[in-house]
């Protein structure tokens, strides 16, 4: 008697959204399966963000630094003449929410007024790094 093969092949997004190639082989009393995963790169955006308030020397440069390593954004930060703080961050829509709301909320002895969100041009040199600026 001879064996039969079936070959399936589905392409799927689980809970995370990320997409998955599924290859099932159907053999007698037997069932392979083999997933195979690849991330495809959202685009990144990047915004400018103007923070007043008390934001200056309060350490608010160095907790926008540890944010933006947790949640993997590029950028930098920096404080302005004018008592503001300066941020430029590269990232996805969704790590871009998550940096907004951590500079909204600021550090402990910050008190954010205002974030004035802009849109800005994507700059390569900070895809993957984050920096603290000196200032204007």
């Amino acid at each position: 008697m001879r064996s039969r093969c079936y070959n399936a092949a589905s392409v799927f997004k689980d809970s995370s959204a990320t997409p998955h190639i599924q290859f099932t082989s159907l053999f007698p009393a037997t069932l392979l399966s083999v997933t195979i995963f690849w991330f495809v790169t959202e685009p990144k955006l990047a915004r400018k963000y103007l923070i007043s308030g008390t934001v200056q020397g309060v350490g608010y440069r160095y907790f926008t630094q540890r944010a933006a390593a947790k949640i993997k954004v590029g950028g930098y930060v920096k404080n302005l003449r004018d008592g503001r703080v300066e941020v430029f961050l590269m990232g996805t829509p969704q790590q871009l929410r998550e940096m907004r709301t951590l500079l909204e909320r600021g550090p402990r002895f910050s008190s954010v007024t205002e974030v004035r969100e802009e849109v800005a041009s994507p700059d390569q040199q900070y895809d993957q790094v984050f920096v603290i600026g000196r200032g204007d």
